[in-house]
């Protein structure tokens, strides 16, 4: 078939690979335009342009879709379908129809639970056991659209966003990619979603991602693995060094009892408001990510201190 691929990160890169790879035709790659990255803010290309680049893919960046000219450019690519994952713009209504079979959508979840911009992180901050990827024809609401391929997956009780990012786009892009085949021999079918048990998948925010220690160590842990590895759940503390902030990317639930945020033994142990949570895994700002045994090595985390 002739499409158009319209993403962003890595999610995104899996399932343009897969589709090169079935011998689609793709027409043209949007992504979202090169931004400022690392310590010297040059400008980085996305995961997807840089891959549709090395395909040799025409890549368009726009910073929008709704003008004239670039719905009509949209349009005059002639797509017979446009296959979107994790773009991160708005497709207003003229871009939606200019496909002969519409928008397609790989969403991360299992719709319409987290319907939004997070639905991986969200699933594991809220402690679900089970989540997925969902093929969708897109329409004017947000992530409303009827569903056709669905593929589950359980989320491990320690598994991380980022473990289940990776997890998700292996299953995702064999799934669109059946997706695409089903279409072209006319054989894709479609289901509309149920309203009830929708909700939103709100963008993580970055003072979202300070730990605080009064709430249980369960949420907590949840908390920490739906943020690892990025942006890091954080904590700060004067460590013996001034005050900073230290990241905190794999944590154990334990028994234990204090006030919320005093450490309670010398091994990285935290009091919670209710049960305790042992530090695993912590990145300090500048350094990579170490274990709690190399940074207590260099760091006053001993009992009594407490953590803000």
């Amino acid at each position: 078939m002739r499409l158009i691929f319209m993403g962003t990160p890595d999610f995104a890169t899996a399932l343009l690979k897969e589709i090169c790879a079935r011998g689609h035709e793709v027409a043209a790659v949007y992504s979202q335009p090169p931004r400022p990255a690392g310590r010297g803010m040059s400008e980085k290309k996305s995961s997807v342009h840089q891959f549709a680049d090395a395909k040799g893919l025409p890549v368009r960046t726009p910073k929008s879709l709704r003008g004239a000219e670039e719905q009509e450019a949209f349009k005059s690519l002639g797509a017979d379908v446009a296959v979107v994952a994790a773009y991160g713009l708005l497709l207003p209504q003229p871009i939606l129809d200019a496909p002969k079979h519409g928008c397609l959508n790989l969403h991360g979840s299992l719709l319409p639970r987290w319907r939004g911009a997070a639905p991986i992180q969200r699933a594991i901050m809220a402690g679900d056991a089970e989540t997925g990827v969902e093929v969708m024809k897109m329409d004017a609401g947000l992530d409303t659209g009827p569903v056709a391929l669905t593929a589950k997956t359980p989320i491990g009780p320690d598994m991380t966003a980022g473990e289940l990012h990776d997890r998700l786009a292996a299953l995702g892009a064999p799934l669109m990619a059946d997706a695409l085949d089903l279409l072209a021999k006319g054989e894709l079918r479609f289901t509309p979603q149920r309203e009830e048990g929708a909700c939103y998948a709100q963008k993580i925010d970055k003072p979202e991602a300070r730990i605080d220690w009064r709430r249980s160590a369960r949420d907590l842990h949840n908390h920490v693995r739906g943020l690892a590895p990025f942006p890091g759940a954080f904590f700060e503390a004067d460590l013996g060094h001034g005050r900073e902030r230290v990241k905190v990317l794999r944590t154990k639930i334990e028994d234990g009892k204090g006030a919320p945020g005093a450490v309670l033994d010398d091994e990285g142990l935290v009091a919670c408001g209710e049960g305790a949570l042992r530090l695993l895994r912590v990145q300090r700002a500048g350094k990579g990510e170490m274990g709690i045994e190399e940074f207590l090595r260099g760091r006053q985390l001993a009992r009594g201190a407490v953590l803000a």
